[in-house]
């Protein structure tokens, strides 16, 4: 395995201390329990020793990474294919059409990952060969236990009959390991209370009544001008109502709950990963797993009951090694067990202006996948017929039916004028500015 290359496609220097414990710790096919926080990396930290066990040789699924949520599937899919490792990884989760998972199995992937309750519909079909899998991950365990997994994942596991290492998951400390997890002699590598995975965080206040509370989170969001920020909400209809409030004033946004689609909520994600916007108003949906680089804010306009939840809303900023700030929007008189009562006090007076539009904007293509329509072919595409510059085209992202593209904000209009006409790969494709 080459190392140095696979960490250069990453854009990073090094794994940190954890990821290199767990590399190590899994050698010989040892069971391994991973604890460490949310947002430490523990993505790369299974990658690496699932990608150290896959053989070329060998035709079927060999590794198997199950996950309690179908944006935590995309994004371990998204990190292991920035790989480049030339293993084939396919995700499979409700939502997605059972059709196109299934004639993904026709060339199985080396790598499977998804949500259990998908998994298992494709195990129980036999539409892939359980007895190859050497090779699982239980990726956040904590929560997939939390949302009541244990039937689904029990059955899968019963079915892979040809286990040799089992590498388990959680940002929370695991007082007891069901048995049908299968781990024999395993070890446990925690990182909860370190300090060099803990996130380097300033915590301040926001004092309120209800009346302003609105008011004074968009004077919030005005004074931390154009930074990426997440707003956490306790319920759907205020992430909804937020999102409304920005929208009419004018600031780009995103909305991410359960109660919204799939694809909803999908191009909310790869928007606010792009940089098309830079504010992202979520449910504790969007509190883990999800790997959203660099937020430097996080704003708790409603907080959680629980500490946990705070603990794993924070984990999405300051992560490696960088360092964020975390707001909470809360009454004068408000308390809460696990916030100290004195705190810094953010002071909102005076007027601020509304953040400057976002430097990109995303452009829909009606190609994927399906079409035989990869990065390369769209930015030769753009390049070359849309007259734009290689500084021009930010993050791609190819779905199976569809593209997503960042392009400067500045070029959209006309670049979608050039465009109108043109063909990618001798197929009229549909092109528009993704809403």
């Amino acid at each position: 395995m080459q190392f140095d290359t696979i960490l250069k496609k990453l854009q990073i220097q090094d794994l940190n201390p954890m990821q290199k414990s767990t590399y190590k710790t899994t050698q010989n096919d040892q069971d391994v329990v991973l604890l460490s926080p949310t947002g430490s990396g523990k993505t790369l930290a299974f990658l690496f020793p699932v990608l150290r066990n896959l053989s070329a040789s060998t035709s079927g699924v060999q590794a198997l990474i199950i996950v309690p949520s179908r944006e935590l599937a995309l994004q371990i899919e998204l990190v292991f294919k920035s790989m480049g490792t030339g293993f084939k990884i396919n995700s499979c989760y409700g939502g997605h059409a059972t059709k196109t998972e299934e004639n993904n199995f026709i060339e199985p992937p080396s790598v499977l990952v998804g949500t259990p309750g998908r998994i298992a519909f494709h195990v129980e079909h036999n539409n892939f060969d359980a007895n190859i899998a050497h090779t699982l991950v239980l990726d956040e365990f904590d929560k997939a236990l939390e949302l009541g997994f244990q039937d689904d994942i029990s059955y899968i596991i019963e079915q892979l009959s040809g286990l040799k290492q089992r590498l388990l998951t959680s940002a929370t400390n695991l007082e007891k390991i069901p048995s049908f997890a299968g781990l024999v002699n395993h070890k446990k590598l925690n990182f909860l209370d370190d300090l060099q995975t803990k996130p380097d965080l300033t915590f301040k206040k926001v004092v309120t009544d209800s009346e302003s509370k609105l008011i004074n989170l968009y004077k919030l969001i005005c004074k931390i001008g154009n930074k990426r920020t997440l707003i956490f909400c306790n319920h759907r209809d205020a992430v909804d109502r937020i999102s409304a409030i920005l929208s009419d004033k004018g600031i780009a946004r995103e909305s991410f709950h359960g109660g919204l689609q799939q694809d909803e909520r999908e191009r909310a994600l790869l928007k606010f990963r792009n940089g098309s916007v830079q504010i992202f108003i979520t449910t504790d949906l969007a509190s883990r797993g999800l790997d959203i680089p660099e937020v430097e804010n996080i704003i708790h306009y409603q907080l959680p009951d629980k500490e946990s939840a705070f603990t794993h809303r924070n984990g999405r900023t300051a992560r490696m090694n960088a360092k964020g700030v975390v707001y909470l929007v809360m009454g004068e008189r408000e308390t809460f067990d696990f916030i100290p009562a004195e705190l810094q006090v953010e002071n909102l007076e005076g007027r601020f202006k509304a953040p400057e539009p976002t430097a990109f904007q995303t452009i829909y293509i009606s190609a994927g996948k399906k079409d035989k329509v990869n990065k390369v072919d769209i930015v030769g595409y753009l390049m070359k017929k849309g007259q734009l510059s290689k500084d021009d085209i930010g993050l791609i992202e190819v779905k199976d039916s569809a593209a997503y593209v960042a392009i400067k904000r500045l070029k959209v209009a006309a670049t979608l004028k050039v465009l109108a006409d043109q063909k990618i790969k001798n197929k009229k494709v549909k092109m528009e500015i993704a809403l």
